[in-house]
């Protein structure tokens, strides 16, 4: 059948090289001899059936079917029957036993899960660490990847390695990967002398590759493992990767790239994956001539490729000792910007040659962010070249591989004329947050994921400062990390919320970090902001100094840290001799959750008994102050009172210890001034007061709110709500609060309002009570909107950007009229002028278009629909796509998903989970998508499964009935995947708790109504005679619940002032 065929050829030749050879051996030859693509009818089902076999024979079968369906293109017909032959004689032979010369390929289903072990079939715990016996010290890597053919990788590893304990076997690291076992090599390096290999085998449950050798490696000694292998780039946007986008001209166009963290550089190479397995690199990269190659360094020489022309090889220069995970490498035809700044590091901001002139923000801001961190921490930046790329498609936001930073689009690139402000702030934040990994992560690094908030945590808060530092004049410190403070505390209130530092194990597990990252960076960031003040900046940061310096290059844990900030902190003497770090931080990172500071002072006020609890988001009936899970923290108490106020003494004035029930604070003022505790929310930790303390607080913000610090008087907003929430604050004093709002310039108090805002919106939303709420509400950002106005000015400065944008979108949801009718408007103006980017403010954008859309019809719908289509603007995509869901008609949002999941619409694969909690959000597309979920659970985010359980939680946030849980359709799959407890944890939660809510709201809600029966413009005598009656209701409410002598302004107040100015 073969015989005159080209595929006859390589058949004949594959059978003449080895006599003896098995069969397999046979048919991975003709395939490379060949080098084309045998393309299977069915490949699907076959692989499903695979999925069944792997532990029989037959299972052989189907590891070659993975193999050629994925590596090679077929060039004629015979190579069908090629494949065909050849799965025959597989079959045949395929009764070889485990230890075979030949490994099976990796596997790809999910491996079993425990804690730090896996167990094996037999019964017995398998450990899933690579031995100890060898540490690697250089690796040279070659790769060729065809990401314009058939999307194979012929790939050349050699990797030095020194021998800590006598060992007879070489263990790697391998998945998705084949073998060329006939070239596999050991050899000493001193003396070159093989050494020969008994057997190879791959162990698919642990991912390794074992070399069997036929005498033992001597201790002290280096040897060399090398050997030639086959890849594939895959699509799940992990290993080494492919991607596609299309150019100005609507050609289709490829980008290989890399994402190895955690547990995925061994997908591109045999390696030692593990963190602290450090070595050198030395990268080759073959790729045609008119594309370009990037990797960690520079690139070193260039040099054609043997035998075949228009390809060439990049050899870049030997690399620091980094981890695997570091590693990286980019094939693409992108165009790049230098940056002017001057300086020993060369800066160069990739992306798409048709949008690179969106990248010159980045380039002007990034070196200025790394010159920041040198004088920081007074450790130079070790490389030579810094290169950051904007990829189409990376599955997280950004990844800081040392000296090659890959970030999506949206992220890095920036389009003054149509990105928002939150974009910008995005895009400086991740670029910081990255660039500090230089030090805390890259130079330094956890020995095991277990360390990784280490890493994490200090990016993020570093690179908060870096922030402040690139744009002071948005007030970072003040603004965005406390918004992060107060969203993270939120999550870590939740019964299953994590340890800060928990054991990891098998790769999934790890992988869970990565994708509830909230977990590791937000609160590791707020526990070290809270160290970098109870220790002090200078000794902070002479602590860090000495850390990295002692461990550059090489791998670090926690108690490390803390041994060298404790021997600064005793040197300078700000800690206690007889306490270390170590004490006070094991309570924070080895125990979950945050405690609560309550203070009741005596009845003079001159002191105050000071006590801790766990508080939980519960429902009623478990709810309890008391310590739930017999938790306790080291907590540094800092405090300041009204006739002293001074806000800046933010080092522990007092230490409340783990073993103390309570203590007791004197020298505090009368009774008729307030006193707060946690200055400038310095400390993680919420504070509740006695109800006469919240009533000296409630009248001091509104006789003179400037008094108050304007963290500390968002943190009272948020402390009071967030303990109305958990039943341990009546709701009449966290409301109470917020009547001195109106007066409030500070952008951030009223951020921090607002969100709190938008859980009793929620709770409330297709209830009885929405309606007088909803005038609430808008009551009470009225004076906000009025103040900074609808229309946008480019030379307005950040925050009052950030104001209007924040009145403008609540305006608008709450239906305010005039709102309503200038978001029509210039919809309609752009419309009529799609090419005139300046209609519409980018900072108003995304509220404008949702609005728009939601208050039109299909018309508009469609236009926003093609601008998607035609924008190469990356940050206005995603506006757009948020936008799309808005719409009313249930249709509409039915034909979105419908196109959303079609694959011909090119959408990108990060963009869809995004476009599926859009239309969720929206009260007429959640059946829509919770539908979808019911179906096609499996079939989500197959390369970042626990991604499911954030777009779970975003589809189902506005749920507040039991009806509405009962129908979760994540309920049944959360012993799966751990994420769901960002979702079924509120669920269950809003489920006991919204009832009692809303009952603790309902005299509230009744004075609304007594007060918005009609919209405003009332005669006066009928607003008066209904302010009477609130004020009644309201006071009964008072004397019932909250008797306080200090207690008497109420929400009354916002609605006297506002009639008032109507």
């Amino acid at each position: 059948m073969l015989r005159g065929t080209a595929t006859f050829g390589a058949l004949k030749v594959a059978l003449n090289c080895k006599k003896r050879m098995n069969v397999r051996a046979v048919v991975h030859r003709v395939c490379l001899i060949m080098g084309c693509y045998l393309v299977v009818e069915n490949v699907d089902s076959l692989l499903t059936i695979c999925s069944r076999r792997r532990k029989t024979g037959s299972g052989l079968v189907c590891v070659y079917i993975k193999y050629v369906s994925c590596c090679f293109a077929v060039q004629d017909q015979a190579g069908m029957m090629l494949l065909r032959v050849s799965l025959l004689c597989i079959a045949a032979s395929s009764f070889h036993n485990a230890y075979s010369t030949t490994p099976r390929l990796s596997n790809e289903e999910p491996l079993k899960k425990t804690s730090a072990t896996i167990r094996a079939d037999e019964g017995e715990e398998l450990d899933i660490r690579l031995p100890r016996s060898l540490r690697p010290l250089h690796y040279v890597i070659k790769l060729q990847p065809f990401i314009n053919g058939n999307f194979s990788i012929l790939g050349y590893v050699e990797v030095e390695m020194e021998v800590l304990e006598p060992t007879s076997n070489i263990t790697l690291h391998m998945a998705d990967i084949i073998t060329k076992n006939d070239t596999v090599r050991v050899f000493s390096l001193n003396e070159r002398a093989v050494v020969g290999i008994k057997e190879q085998h791959y162990d698919p449950e642990r991912q390794f590759y074992i070399a069997h050798l036929e005498k033992q490696l001597e201790e002290g000694e280096k040897y060399v493992l090398s050997m030639d292998f086959l890849g594939s780039l895959g699509d799940l946007l992990h290993g080494f990767y492919k991607s596609a986008y299309k150019d100005i001209d609507g050609t289709t166009k490829r980008v290989a790239a890399t994402m190895f963290q955690p547990t995925d550089a061994r997908r591109a190479f045999p390696c030692f994956d593990e963190p602290a397995l450090k070595a050198t690199f030395e990268v080759h990269l073959a790729r045609e001539t008119w594309m370009t190659s990037l990797s960690n360094m520079p690139l070193a020489e260039t040099r054609p490729v043997e035998g075949q022309e228009g390809w060439v090889w990049d050899r870049f220069e030997r690399s620091v000792p980094m981890s695997t995970y570091l590693v990286a490498f980019v094939v693409s035809d992108f165009s790049h910007v230098k940056s002017s700044k001057d300086g020993h590091v060369q800066f160069r901001v990739w992306a798409r040659r048709s949008v690179i002139d969106q990248a010159k923000y980045t380039a002007s801001i990034a070196p200025k962010i790394l010159n920041f961190y040198e004088k920081y921490f007074n450790i130079p930046f070790p490389l030579r070249k810094q290169d950051m790329i904007a990829l189409p498609e990376l599955s997280v936001q950004a990844m800081e591989n040392w000296g090659l930073i890959t970030s999506r689009e949206d992220t890095l690139l920036h389009n003054p004329r149509v990105s928002t402000l939150a974009n910008k702030a995005n895009l400086v934040q991740v670029i910081s947050h990255e660039l500090a990994h230089n030090w805390f992560g890259n130079l330094v690094t956890p020995t095991w994921w277990e360390g990784l908030w280490l890493s994490e945590g200090f990016a993020t808060y570093l690179g908060n400062l870096g922030m402040d530092y690139a744009e002071p004049t948005w007030k970072v410190l003040e603004t965005l990390l406390i918004e992060t403070l107060h969203g993270v505390m939120n999550m870590d209130s939740l019964a299953t919320s994590r340890k800060i530092s928990f054991p990891v194990g098998r790769p999934e597990e790890i992988k869970d970090i990565f994708d509830v990252d909230i977990v590791t960076m937000l609160p590791g960031a707020s526990i070290i902001r809270m160290m970098s003040h109870f220790l002090g900046e200078s000794t902070f940061r002479k602590g860090l100094t000495n850390f990295l310096g002692s461990f550059k290059y090489t791998n670090a844990e926690q108690d490390d840290l803390w041994e060298h900030l404790t021997a600064v902190a005793h040197q300078d003497g700000t800690l206690p001799r007889n306490v270390t770090v170590k004490t006070i931080m094991d309570t924070w990172t080895l125990q979950k959750g945050f405690p609560v500071i309550q203070v009741s002072r005596s009845m003079e006020g001159t002191s105050a008994t000071i006590s801790q609890g766990h508080i939980l988001q519960l429902s009623p009936e478990g709810r309890n102050i008391s310590n739930t899970h017999d938790s306790k923290w080291w907590v540094p108490l800092t405090y300041t009172c009204r006739n002293q106020a001074n806000f800046n003494r933010t080092q522990a004035m007092v230490w409340m210890k783990d073993s103390e029930d309570s203590i007791t604070i004197t020298a505090l003022p009368p009774k008729d001034q307030w006193v707060i505790f946690n200055l400038q929310e310095t400390g993680y930790y919420r504070v509740s007061y006695d109800d006469h303390n919240w009533g000296l607080l409630i009248q001091q913000l509104r006789d003179d709110h400037e008094v108050i610090h304007v963290i500390n008087r968002a943190q009272i907003i948020d402390d009071a709500m967030n303990l109305a929430r958990t039943g341990h604050l009546n709701y009449t004093i966290a409301l109470d609060v917020y009547s001195y709002l109106w007066k409030e310039t500070a952008f951030l108090p009223w951020l921090t309002a607002m969100n709190n805002l938008h859980y009793i919106t929620r709770m409330f939303k297709g209830k009885t009570g929405f309606g007088a709420l909803k005038h609430y509400l808008l009551a009470l950002t009225l004076p906000l909107y009025k103040a900074v106005g609808f229309d946008d000015n480019s030379e307005d400065p950040y925050l009052l950007k950030a104001k209007r944008r924040l009145a403008v979108e609540w305006a608008c949801d709450l239906g305010h009229g005039h709102c309503l009718q200038q978001a029509r408007a210039l919809y309609r103006r752009w419309m009529l002028d799609p090419a005139n980017e300046s209609i519409i403010s980018p900072d108003i954008k995304p509220t404008v278009y949702c609005h728009a859309i939601a208050e039109g019809g299909e018309a508009e719908w469609d236009f926003a629909w093609r601008r998607y289509l035609e924008t190469d603007v990356s940050t206005e995509t995603s506006v757009l796509l948020d936008a799309l869901a808005c719409t009313k008609e249930t249709w509409i949002l039915a034909r979105y998903l419908e196109i959303s999941l079609d694959p011909n619409t090119h959408m990108k694969r990060q963009d869809v989970a995004f476009v599926l909690s859009y239309i969720g959000r929206n009260e007429m597309g959640r059946h829509l998508v919770l539908n979808y979920l019911n179906e096609h659970w499996n079939k989500i985010y197959p390369y970042q499964k626990l991604m499911r359980g954030e777009l779970l939680n975003l589809a189902t946030r506005d749920f507040n009935t039991k009806t509405d849980l009962k129908n979760n359709p994540g309920a049944g799959h959360s012993k799966q995947f751990t994420v769901l407890y960002l979702t079924t944890e509120p669920l269950q939660y809003r489920k006991a708790s919204e009832g009692h809510t809303r009952n603790k709201i309902s005299r509230h809600v009744m004075m609304l109504q007594l007060l918005w029966g009609s919209p405003m413009g009332l005669k006066p005598d009928i607003v008066r005679y209904r302010l009477s009656l609130a004020s009644s209701s309201l006071e009964e409410t008072r004397h019932a619940e909250t008797p306080s002598a200090g207690h008497r302004w109420n929400t009354v107040t916002v609605f006297i002032f506002t009639y008032q100015k109507h």
